[in-house]
């Protein structure tokens, strides 16, 4: 965490990789990186310092997305891959809240494209919940 090194920070793709670590059970070893001081061995084993990173088989991996994609591929229960069907619900939220906090102009539409982005994710997960998929995780 940003002047908290001692603490997880809130780093979307790093918790991403947690969550399935935990949701799948596999044992893992945390170690916490910090970002403006990282260690030797940290650039060495990852020459472009991005978190997450996991070590598989001798191997860094450092993108989320695969990252979650081997977890998924070796430890398949519970099956936590999003049907395609709702591949995309939620998706557009993340650019809408930035587009919105980073507007100067209140009537840019920027802040009713984020509630209208927030209101088809309720109204998904009121048809469909608890959670996107459905009612597993």
């Amino acid at each position: 965490a940003v002047g908290a090194p001692e603490l997880l920070g809130d780093c979307p793709f790093t918790q991403r990789v947690l969550l399935t670590l935990e949701e799948k059970k596999v044992p893992y070893k945390l170690h916490l990186i910090n970002l403006a001081d990282k260690p030797q061995w940290f650039t060495e084993a990852n020459p472009e310092g991005k978190v997450p990173v996991v070590k598989f088989d001798d191997k860094w991996v450092s993108d989320s997305d695969v990252l979650v994609g081997i977890l998924e591929e070796k430890y398949p229960e519970p099956c936590l891959q999003t049907p395609p069907e709702f591949a995309s619900v939620g998706s557009k939220i993340f650019g809408s809240f930035v587009t919105f906090l980073k507007s100067k102009d209140p009537s840019d539409g920027s802040e009713q494209a984020l509630i209208n982005e927030l209101k088809a994710l309720d109204d998904h997960l009121k048809a469909h919940g608890p959670y996107t998929a459905g009612e597993k995780v």
